[in-house]
């Protein structure tokens, strides 16, 4: 697995079961993935030295994150296509999930649904753009960003013109967006095999704070069966039309006008793509203990080109929050804040990623389990927030 962060420390551990060896290409020693896998090579993809230490005798070789530049890329793939080592997904399906305006036109003209986009070179097109289709618009960097990094809500000539500025001036490629009434943020998780064998899981709510997801709700509460089967069969079209082989997030803007998107006919309101990711997601880490079938155990069936697993929940409600670190850091140590999670809630699934705390990054989730919402989302909330401030916002008592 290229990358050593979080999703390939989890996908390691869905890897002991499966009887396999995840060999990890890590930056640092101190990257989650490299502190538990004993087979680590040190290195970038662009490292022929390591590329080549890290390819001899793997099976497969796939990724836990999108930003490998076009250039090592490519020379990783002419090194596994020397070796017969195969690369999944292939360059030709990752370039969607690096490259959002590639992606945004490939889309287009399969006829899927998104808010219109422009490529844009300069504040006129940006103010163009948003008088054909109105302000605010959303200005995104084509390649590197991710939770809320490189993007920019622009709500005025004024209030872009800094922004722009700024952006055009480092040479930044950009596109710009409609900017998309919606009711909510969803996911359409599911996974293909080389051969074509496709599965999904439930289609889940993204809640997000600051471009940051802090909550996942499985299965999406109050969404209509028929619009949850059209963003399935999007997603697995999408895989298909695309090559990817692994997993596929789709990431879906539910809309409230009557016929947009998808599943708006007999249904109100539809689904609007927002972006796309190829690799273990954020949106499925419910799936650990919400499914049959882990999001990462799945993704090494596929890659590995074994039968796809049943990925029925096991509970009528799975919330996964993210802990993300305390601003400030607080002075109780993580061990011991597990500690106090456990004695009051002694059903909740904890995963630490082993990175160091700094104010909004993401160190771990926490993972409960219900029979309704409302009271599992509370439990969630409630544990995440511990985690990550040392502080029960409902003034529970630690002793």
């Amino acid at each position: 697995m290229v990358g050593g962060g979080q999703l390939a420390r989890m996908t390691h551990q869905a890897a002991i079961a499966l009887g396999q060896s995840l060999r990890v290409l890590a930056v640092s020693p101190d990257d989650p993935a490299a502190m538990v896998s004993p087979d680590v090579v040190l290195g970038e993809p662009d490292d022929a030295a390591a590329l080549a230490k890290f390819l001899d005798g793997c099976d497969v070789v796939t990724f836990d994150h999108e930003n490998v530049p076009a250039e090592p890329l490519a020379s990783l793939a002419g090194a596994v296509g020397e070796t017969g080592v195969p690369l999944r997904p292939g360059p030709a399906a990752l370039v969607h999930a690096q490259d959002k305006l590639v992606m945004r036109e490939r889309l287009s003209g399969l006829g899927v649904p998104g808010p219109p986009f422009r490529a844009v070179t300069s504040a006129a097109e940006v103010t163009a753009f948003a008088a054909e289709h109105g302000w605010p618009v959303v200005l995104k960097a084509r390649r590197g960003g991710y939770d809320g990094r490189g993007i920019w809500l622009l709500d005025d000539p004024i209030h872009a013109a800094p922004i722009l500025a700024e952006t055009l001036a480092a040479g930044t490629p950009l596109l710009v967006e409609q900017r998309v009434v919606m009711r909510r943020e969803l996911a359409a998780l599911v996974a293909r095999s080389p051969f074509g064998q496709g599965a999904a899981w439930p289609v889940v709510q993204t809640v997000q704070d600051n471009g940051i997801c802090v909550e996942v709700i499985a299965p999406a509460p109050g969404l209509p069966a028929a619009r949850a089967e059209a963003a399935q069969r999007l997603a697995l079209r999408i895989a298909d039309e695309l090559d990817v082989v692994g997993l596929l997030a789709v990431e879906l803007f539910e809309v409230a006008e009557p016929g947009a998107g998808v599943g708006g006919s007999g249904v109100a309101g539809g689904l609007l793509v927002n972006e796309l990711a190829m690799r273990p997601h954020n949106s499925g880490h419910w799936t650990i203990e919400g499914s049959r079938t882990s999001q990462f155990e799945q993704h090494l069936r596929a890659v590995l080109d074994y039968p796809l697993g049943e990925t029925t929940p096991t509970a009528p409600v799975t919330v996964m929050a993210n802990v993300l670190g305390g601003d400030p850091v607080p002075e109780m140590g993580l061990d011991e804040r597990l500690h106090h999670l456990f004695a009051r809630f002694p059903d909740a699934k904890a995963h630490l990623y082993g990175k160091g705390e700094r104010p909004g990054r993401k160190i771990g989730h926490v993972t409960v389990l219900g029979a309704e919402v409302a009271e599992t989302r509370r439990r969630a909330s409630l544990a995440a927030e511990w985690m990550s401030r040392a502080v029960w916002r409902d003034g529970w008592e630690v002793h």
